[in-house]
């Protein structure tokens, strides 16, 4: 009797955390402005994973986690201008961190409730591709925003 209990309970959790995945997989998809292989096409494989498939790349193991250089971020996807680095700040994290956007016009915040948790995920909004998450931990006197993004979704470009 306990073994069954505990394997419907098993199966409950499974299931549950399932739905979830599959949930967040599917609203990807649809709010994308071309389907996925139209952007794998364009974007190199870093880029699909992160900004297609939601994925994450490693804190500390990306491109402009540490970068100090004054510019501006560009979407990889599209190249317009979304964040700064008059507004990046080292969050101690290992992603990039900004406390704004450069216009909240081109991003828009949508509920994200993968790996069992729920997030506030940032995505381009003219595309719907997966930029990062935002989170209410930031500095205080700068808004309180940490826009944590993945180095991968970005070009660079120097001033």
């Amino acid at each position: 009797m306990k073994k069954s209990v505990l394997a419907v309970v098993i199966l409950c959790v499974v299931t549950a955390i399932g739905c979830q995945n599959i949930q967040g997989q599917s609203n990807t998809a649809a709010r994308l402005s071309k389907p996925p292989a139209e952007w794998k096409k364009q974007l190199d494989a870093n880029a699909y994973y992160i900004m297609v498939e939601s994925g994450t790349e490693p804190p500390y193991h990306n491109a402009f986690w540490n970068n100090h250089e004054k510019g501006v971020y560009v979407s990889a996807a599209t190249g317009e201008v979304l964040f700064t680095s008059d507004d990046k700040y080292d969050s101690g994290t290992g992603w990039p961190s900004f406390v704004k956007p450069v216009d909240m016009k081109k991003i828009k915040i949508v509920s994200d409730k993968s790996d069992g948790m729920v997030r506030d995920e940032v995505i381009e909004r003219s595309t719907g591709l997966h930029l990062g998450h935002v989170f209410d931990d930031g500095p205080a006197d700068r808004g309180g925003k940490r826009y944590c993004m993945n180095s991968g979704a970005f070009k660079f470009i120097k001033k």
